[in-house]
This record gives structure tokens, C-alpha cells and sequence, in this order.
């Protein structure tokens, strides 16, 4: 005799809108981590010091934190972080954001924009180091891990795409030399593209390596600002000229045409590899054929 099927509950019900998902695992991962930070910024101790603490704690509190949210209320294996071939994806992306930015520079020199006028220690790395090690983990986890694959879940790949691209760029007016002109670049080069990169190996390791090298390029290496934030000291002291369009201004390389163009490339490069690995997720109205 076949029993019926017992009908979910209100409360797991409420929990299978994307949105309510989306909400929820935000602040199970950004909550702790606000109060860590808190807590690391209010001690004693140096500005090294304090970058340092910050990247040791807040990494594993990323990470379990949303360990925990994929698995008490999805109920599945957090595969997107899994050890196996990590240090291989890590590196790899380590190496193309590297070389994006590298050669985003490279072009902005040819062009008679971008001079360097100094050279610092190599001790002066290690706060950038740490800052683009924390964003391009948490972010990555937040809004590839996060935002593009719920959404995607739901609305498909290429509503994903542009939503949680546009949120991305958006976030970015919020920084100190922020303009639109940076947003709505960082929305295409890296809201964009980092999701392709989600969306080619269905993992963040390669997302995050490419993250973290692009920030920590242009602070730690070239001494450039990121994303509009107020530059670090970094290994080489440069200068950007030229037009806004083309130089990025005081939002920094990121928002030059040249670093548009390059990261576009790339990340239309990388969902035309999705395709062909069966990678592209279908709307859920298309799935169920209603």
C-alpha cells in the first residue's frame, strides 16, 4: 500500500525561495564575520598586525560558516570548496588573473599612461597580500557562491549573469573614489567573468585565484588603487594619466577600457567553454517545460 507523501512544512516551504535562501546565507556568512572584524580593528595592536590577524581568522570563518549554511539547510556536500584539486584551480586562476592585469598594465604603458616612478620593499606586500587573500575568498564565496548560484538555480545562467553582475558592480559605488563609470566596468570585467569562471569548473577556487590575483597585482605589485579604495604602497610606485575612459582615473586600472576589453574577452571565452561542457543552467520555467 503506497503512504502519501507528507507535505512539507511552512517553514520548508518558506525556505525553498531563492530569495529566502539567498538572505539567509548571507547572514549567516557576513554576520560573523563583521563581529571578527570588529573585534581584530579594536585591538592594540599595529596596522600590519591587525591585516595579518584579519586574514588568519576570517578565512576560516568564511568558509565554515558557509559550510554550515550548505549543510544544515541545503542538505548537500559543499562540492564548490572541496580539497580535491584546489592548490590546481587556486593556481591556475593565480596565474590568469595575474597576467590579465599584467597585461591591462602592460597595454596602459604602450599607450604612454601608466609610468612607474619608484620601487618599495618587499616588505610592504604583505598588507595588500593579506586585504586581496580576504576579498577574493569572501567575495568569491558571497557572490558566486552565494548570489549567481542561487539565482542561477532558479532564473538560469544568463539572468545570473547580469543580475549578480550588476549587484556586484553596483556594491563597488560604495567605495571612497567610486564613479560609475568603475561600477558599471567592474560589473562587466569581474562580475561577469568571475561567475563564468564559477560557471566553466561549477567550483570557486579558480574564481577566487583569478580575485585574488587581480586585486593583489595592482596593490601589491604595481602599487595601483583597487576598485576605487585609496592605493597601497606595493612593490613598484606608479602613475596613471590620460583620459578617464582609458586610464581608469582615481578608480584605478580596473575601470580603463583596456581592462573592460580584456576581461570581457576572457570571460566570454570562458562561458562558451561552460557550453561545451554541458554547463549552462536552463530557467527553472524551461526545466519543468511550464
Amino acid at each position: 500500500m503506497n503512504t502519501p507523501a507528507q507535505r512539507p512544512s511552512a517553514w520548508q516551504r518558506f525556505l525553498r525561495f531563492p530569495s529566502t535562501q539567498i538572505l539567509l546565507a548571507l547572514l549567516m556568512v557576513i554576520l560573523p564575520v563583521v563581529v571578527e572584524q570588529l573585534i581584530v580593528t579594536s585591538l592594540p595592536l599595529s596596522r600590519l598586525w591587525k591585516n595579518i590577524l584579519l586574514c588568519l581568522l576570517t578565512l576560516p570563518v568564511v568558509y565554515w560558516t558557509y559550510y554550515a549554511y550548505v549543510r544544515y539547510f541545503e542538505k548537500r556536500t559543499l562540492t564548490e570548496l572541496s580539497s580535491a584539486g584546489a592548490l590546481r584551480e587556486l593556481a591556475q586562476g593565480t596565474l590568469v588573473g595575474a597576467l590579465l592585469f599584467g597585461g591591462t598594465v602592460g597595454i596602459l604603458a604602450l599607450l604612454g599612461l601608466f609610468r612607474i616612478t619608484g620601487t618599495g620593499s618587499a616588505a610592504v606586500v604583505i598588507i595588500p597580500l593579506a586585504g586581496s587573500m580576504i576579498s577574493g575568498f569572501f567575495e568569491e564565496v558571497l557572490f558566486r557562491g552565494i548570489l549567481f548560484r542561487i539565482i542561477e538555480q532558479s532564473l538560469g545562467s544568463w539572468l545570473a549573469l547580469l543580475i549578480s553582475g550588476a549587484i556586484f558592480g553596483a556594491l563597488h559605488l560604495l567605495n571612497e573614489h567610486a564613479t560609475l563609470i568603475g561600477a558599471v566596468s567592474v560589473m562587466f570585467e569581474a562580475g561577469i567573468m568571475l561567475a563564468a569562471a564559477y560557471m566553466l569548473t561549477r567550483r570557486l577556487w579558480f574564481a577566487i585565484g583569478i580575485h585574488f590575483a587581480w586585486n593583489f597585482t595592482q596593490s601589491g605589485i604595481f602599487g595601483i588603487a583597487v576598485s576605487g579604495n585609496e592605493p597601497m604602497t606595493g612593490i613598484l610606485q606608479s602613475t596613471l594619466s590620460g583620459p578617464e575612459w582609458i586610464s581608469g582615473g582615481a578608480f584605478g586600472a580596473e575601470a580603463s577600457i583596456v581592462a573592460v576589453v580584456l576581461c570581457v574577452a576572457l570571460g566570454i571565452y570562458f562561458v562558451y567553454r561552460a557550453g561545451t561542457k554541458g554547463n549552462i543552467t536552463q530557467p527553472y520555467w524551461k526545466r519543468t517545460g511550464s
